[in-house]
């Protein structure tokens, strides 16, 4: 910053001079003109003629100073000449939130409609494809978020060399949001030759570091607070004996229901408590939409379009929607939590009693809140706001207590750790206790459903449970021993099993020789089937012409019958164990023919 401290400028101060006057563009002046603006605001009196100057200028000034016009129109003045590259642009326009940078683009173009100057929207939430098809084409004026801007320019869609302007809006809302580092690399993305202009409501000590690092002898433009707020606004609060969730909300729905509301922005620090607040109320028949940082932004237009169409009659909504947020015709605006920065509140009630309308903002405020609420008092310039009192407040329920008890937390620790691993991180996490008192309420069900189907009758409920975990552990059962039906052979039978196996050897032994007889025999020879002696001398001659060989061996073989067919029976008893009850003279050897060798392998 300069040495000189900057005068402060009333912001309703009367300004003589003309858009004519400020040497602006004739098709600007010609927008200008079908908008129905005349003279300039204070800010824009003072900062369109140094921005001209290619001066950097810092504008000290609240929402509605006319600060989108100070930064706009003398860019797009110094813009009307010349054409941009390819994935160049010449102004970068950085603003904390994506609705201020959809307000400011949708000012560009009131602005510009007679200019030929591209404009592009660069923020989370729209197709990267539609943003890269414009940053192509060449884009004069690109209106971004911090983090969607580094995001492209570290893809390499965005080239920083060719910015001449730089213009940061509502720096101080970026320190709140933890957007300052963004800022910086932004800042370093940019050419040293770059004009600055930094707009901001508030100079805390972070902002003004930035500002003495990166801007260069600045014009600074300070613009008065506005701390009284609009006189056609009603301001009351709500005391509430503390600070419960279900006993505020419910404060909150008897409120709407006493209240002449047409429609109303109800306003929480909280993302979380956006989602609760907005079910509670459609719950209880009130038409409600949240808005918030975590929506999509296909899904957040809709709903602010269709809250200014009248089709949702209250908005419930984060900060993120007390900036740029433009609905002239909002009846009332509650502060369902008192803000945690007192120029937030400002900012809040002047969603209502614009553009000469009156407007009712209602705050509740608990014993906890006595810190923020002191400084809005001394924010506004007043000793204290009428209060609305609601009889029998204190009785209303609360949802804290059973909480505590329900969850685990301070109650009983074993169940506390049981639920934690069941639901997760979430669980735990609600403040309003309905998620938890779903899960609770189930599970006294379920033991209650136990404990009364055990009262009934011991007998009746043991033996079902019993069988029911042996049942489902007997398939498992029977397929272990699923092998040994068949058991290997050469091993032995047990007593209980021969038993049961003896009579059916008689009639089904043809079956069981002709199973046997497929099995492979030792290479060079066929197994014969297990028979009787009788049987085998009759038919000698044809298995031993199927098992011979068709080399030179075959004489031997009908040399010696007797000893191949005693060398058979060995091999068919060892194979099967059926064949060795039927020929109890076989005896077991270590080979698979028994002791004795063929003779047509011992060559």
């Amino acid at each position: 910053m300069t040495d000189n401290t900057p005068e402060e400028i009333d912001a309703d101060a009367k300004v003589t001079v003309t858009f004519k006057e400020l040497g602006l563009d004739l098709k600007i002046l010609k927008a200008l003109d079908d908008l129905g603006y005349v003279n300039p605001t204070p800010i824009q009196a003072k900062a369109i003629p140094a921005a001209l100057q290619q001066r950097d200028v810092l504008g000290i000034a609240q929402t509605g100073t006319g600060k989108t016009g100070a930064f706009t129109l003398p860019t797009m003045h110094k813009l009307a000449k010349g054409r941009a590259r390819a994935r160049m642009p010449r102004c970068v326009i950085v603003c904390p939130t994506r609705e201020l940078a959809a307000q400011v683009a949708k000012d560009v173009e009131a602005y510009g409609k007679y200019l030929k100057l591209e404009m592009a929207l660069l923020i989370g939430g729209v197709s990267f494809a539609e943003q890269d098809r414009k940053l192509m084409k060449g884009v004069d004026i690109l209106i971004a978020t911090p983090g969607r801007l580094i995001d492209q320019f570290e893809r390499g869609k965005i080239l920083m060399t060719g910015v001449q302007t730089l213009i940061v809006d509502e720096a101080d809302r970026m320190l709140d949001m933890g957007f300052i580092p963004d800022i910086e690399k932004i800042f370093d993305m940019t050419p040293f030759t770059r004009q600055v202009l930094f707009f901001s409501a508030t100079m805390p000590s972070e902002i003004k570091r930035l500002v003495d690092q990166f801007l260069h002898q600045p014009v600074s433009i300070q613009i008065a607070r506005k701390n009284m707020t609009a006189k056609t606004v009603t301001q009351r609060i709500v005391r509430m004996p503390s600070s419960d969730a279900k006993q505020k909300r419910t404060a909150l729905r008897w409120i709407i229901d006493k209240e002449d509301v047409d429609n109303g922005i109800i306003f929480c620090n909280r993302k979380r408590d956006v989602d609760i607040v907005a079910k509670s109320l459609n719950v209880h028949g009130h038409d409600a939409a949240p808005i918030h940082g975590d929506l999509a932004q296909s899904l957040r237009t809709e709903t602010l379009n269709r809250f200014r169409n009248g089709e949702i009659k209250y908005l419930v909504a984060s900060d993120v929607a007390a900036r740029g947020l433009d609905v002239p015709t909002v009846s009332h605006v509650f502060n369902y939590d008192v803000p945690n920065h007192s120029e937030d509140y400002v900012h809040r009630i002047g969603r209502t009693g614009r553009a000469g309308r009156k407007g009712d903002a209602i705050m509740l405020v608990a014993r906890l809140d006595e810190g923020n609420y002191n400084d809005i008092l001394n924010l506004i310039k007043v000793k204290e706001i009428e209060e609305l009192e609601i009889p029998g407040i204190e009785d209303f329920p609360k949802d804290a207590g059973g909480r505590k008890r329900r969850g685990g937390r301070d109650g009983d620790r074993g169940r506390g750790r049981r639920d934690v691993k069941r639901g997760g991180r979430n669980r735990g996490q609600r403040d309003d206790g309905s998620y938890h008192d779903k899960i609770s309420s189930t599970d006294k069900v379920s033991k209650s459903k136990r404990n009364s189907s055990k009262r009934k009758s011991d007998d009746a409920v043991e033996t079902p449970e019993t069988p029911q975990k042996k049942e489902a552990r007997k398939p498992a059962e029977r397929r272990r021993p699923a092998p040994r039906r068949k058991p290997a052979p050469g091993r032995d039978k047990s007593k209980d099993v021969e038993a049961k196996s003896a009579p059916e050897e008689e009639d089904p032994k043809p079956k069981r020789e002709r199973s046997s007889s497929r099995r492979r025999a030792a290479p060079g020879k066929k197994k014969a089937p297990v028979e009787t002696v009788e049987e085998k001398q009759e038919q000698t001659p044809k298995r031993e012409s199927r098992s011979r060989s068709r080399s030179n061996n075959r004489s031997r073989e009908e040399a010696e019958p007797e000893k191949s067919r005693s060398s058979s029976r060995t091999s068919s008893s060892n194979r099967n164990s059926d064949s060795k009850k039927s020929n109890q003279k076989s005896k077991p050897g270590k080979t698979p023919f028994g002791d004795d060798v063929p003779d047509f392998l011992k060559f």
